[in-house]
């Protein structure tokens, strides 16, 4: 199994509903074909370095996964034909210095995503404050 880096592009006028759902069909895939999800990074929206079909910014999102050669054709090709990516691009990692760094990648964006979970804000307690008046 070839360890593999897919950054794609999703348009920005999607919501956070659909831009979830896009990211949930995309990992769908691989893990249909067999591949082995081991982090995904969710970089929020950002500005494109060029217009892209009309578009200055982007809803940016990247995915490492293990996975048998065969894979990448096919999810290249759903990328090709989902409208709501924009861009798209898969890297494989073969070179021992490549997969080192691959794996510190993975351990960085699995590290962020735990700082995450456990920075959530509490919920709001709502306090009353009880007042009295005195009546002469």
């Amino acid at each position: 199994m070839n360890n593999y880096e897919t950054l794609y592009v999703l348009k920005p006028t999607l919501t956070d509903e659909e831009t979830a759902s896009n990211i949930a069909k995309i990992e769908e895939i691989l893990v249909r074909e067999g591949a082995e999800i081991l982090a995904t990074n969710r970089m929020g929206m950002r500005k494109l370095a060029y217009p892209v079909e009309k578009n200055e910014r982007g809803v940016y999102t990247i995915v490492y996964f293990k996975a048998p050669g065969t894979i990448v054709n096919e999810l290249e090709r759903n990328l090709k034909f989902n409208e709501e990516v924009i861009k798209y691009l898969t890297v494989r990692y073969t070179k021992v210095k490549e997969v080192i760094q691959f794996e510190k990648l993975i351990a960085a964006v699995i590290k962020r995503e735990e700082s995450v979970k456990t920075e959530a804000p509490a919920p709001a307690v709502a306090v009353a404050v009880a007042t009295e008046t005195t009546e002469a």
